[in-house]
């Protein structure tokens, strides 16, 4: 979950200057500076599942995987219900295909993730499916976005088909195999929840 910070409008220069000196994360949306609250255990082993098996598949190609530490800035541009936006934001893993790319400026803040995963929680979720999934879509390199729930085995699974067009992909059986098309993996579900119980 986000939570605002003191209620005025913040500038780039102020929310970079703010956040690298900051212990904690914290998104910027549109010059609002929102702090993010942290995960339970069964969030971070399923990042974790995930980041694992990607850099498994992913050994010797060209691709870097990212955790939830790394910050993306989304630039803006787009219609979209955030209108013409400036979002920085650290999603749970994130692909980004070689050479990196990084925002003028910066070191510490890419720009072209070519894949996306969120782990849903009951704060987040509707965020993620919405504002957080908007914003992620006017991203030039961004072709596929994968949310797990980690209260039930359910996966959402969006891929890129064309311009302005996104095709969803739904799993609840933990014994598929989903195939990613940014890049070729194969991801097991049941893999993605190993060590998560599951209530009945």
């Amino acid at each position: 979950m986000t939570q605002a910070l003191e209620q005025r409008t913040y500038t780039r220069e102020e929310y970079l200057e703010f956040e690298t000196a900051s212990e904690e994360r914290h998104e910027y949306v549109n010059g609002e500076i929102r702090l993010m609250t942290g995960g339970t255990p069964d969030h971070n082993e399923i990042a974790i599942n995930l980041a694992t098996l990607l850099k498994s598949a992913l050994r010797g190609k060209p691709y870097r995987i990212f955790g939830a530490d790394q910050r993306l800035w989304i630039p803006g541009g787009g219609a979209s219900p955030m209108g013409n936006r400036n979002f920085y934001t650290y999603p749970d893993l994130m692909v980004v295909e070689k050479p990196l790319q990084l925002q003028t400026g910066r070191t510490d803040t890419v720009t072209n993730p070519c894949f996306i995963a969120e782990v849903l929680s009951k704060s987040t979720q509707d965020y993620d499916h919405g504002e957080k999934f908007s914003a992620y879509r006017t991203i030039e390199s961004f072709r596929e976005y994968l949310l797990i729930d980690q209260y039930q085995i359910h996966v959402e699974h969006y891929v890129k088909t064309a311009a302005n067009q996104w095709l969803l992909s739904e799993y609840d059986d933990p014994n598929i195999t989903l195939s990613l098309s940014a890049f070729e993996a194969q991801i097991e579900i049941i893999a993605l929840y190993e060590n998560i119980e599951i209530d009945a």
